[in-house]
């Protein structure tokens, strides 16, 4: 209990700037997902009909999901220097799997018969994707952005490894402070708002979801 204690002291004392940190790693993390999201669902449209490229980006973007999160920070290192800018490409190459994969899984589950009468309604190649294909394959398309979303958040930490900020901070500096006073306290402070940060953004993309989705298919 005393360690609780300490701990809430310890967010307390510090609110102002664990604030300013939690808006730094939201921040990071939306801007990542939202530039993920508009590329992966265009390459995901663009690639469902054509069996050979989709099974590369996903091959692809699989691949990129097995490299140590540190690495791919620091590959970017010499390219674009120290601070977020490496730690977002990282991330923004991250992202990309679940909603790739969705978007194409959403698109190929879309049933020939509706596209067939859309065609038939006198509905262009555009119309039957804005109008019938998305709205069809969107809450599987959602599912992967929240995914990718969580995903994100917990990997975002590492970026202040390379001069990035966000609650990674308060994780550093309590491990290289192990045994001095609040070195846990830090630790704990950046591991639970970054699960706390993960499940709010989690929450506002599912009420999102459930709001740009047909009341048929929820």
């Amino acid at each position: 209990m005393d360690g609780v204690r300490s701990w809430f002291g310890f967010v307390l004392d510090n609110r102002s700037g664990i604030l300013e940190r939690t808006i730094e790693h939201a921040t990071i993390v939306l801007g990542v997902m939202l530039a993920a999201t508009l590329f992966s669902v265009l390459l995901g449209i663009v690639v469902q009909n054509r069996a050979a490229a989709k099974q590369l980006s996903l091959s692809t973007a699989g691949v990129l999901l097995t490299i140590p999160s540190l690495a791919l920070f620091a590959i970017f290192i010499p390219l674009v220097g120290i601070g977020n800018r490496p730690a977002q490409i990282a991330l923004f190459l991250y992202a990309i799997l679940p909603i790739l994969r969705n978007t194409v899984t959403g698109l190929d589950a879309v049933d020939p018969a509706v596209v067939e009468a859309a065609r038939g309604m006198g509905m262009g190649q555009t119309q039957q994707l804005l109008r019938v294909r998305i709205p069809l394959a969107w809450p599987v398309i959602i599912a992967g952005v929240r995914v990718s979303t969580q995903l994100i958040t917990g990997v975002a930490a590492i970026a202040v490894l390379v001069g990035g900020g966000g609650l990674g901070s308060y994780i550093q500096r309590g491990l290289t402070s192990l045994g001095n006073p609040f070195s846990i306290e830090r630790v704990w402070t950046g591991t639970v708002f970054i699960i706390l940060l993960a499940l709010s953004l989690d929450l506002v993309l599912g009420a999102i979801g459930r709001r740009t989705t047909s009341p048929g298919l929820r």
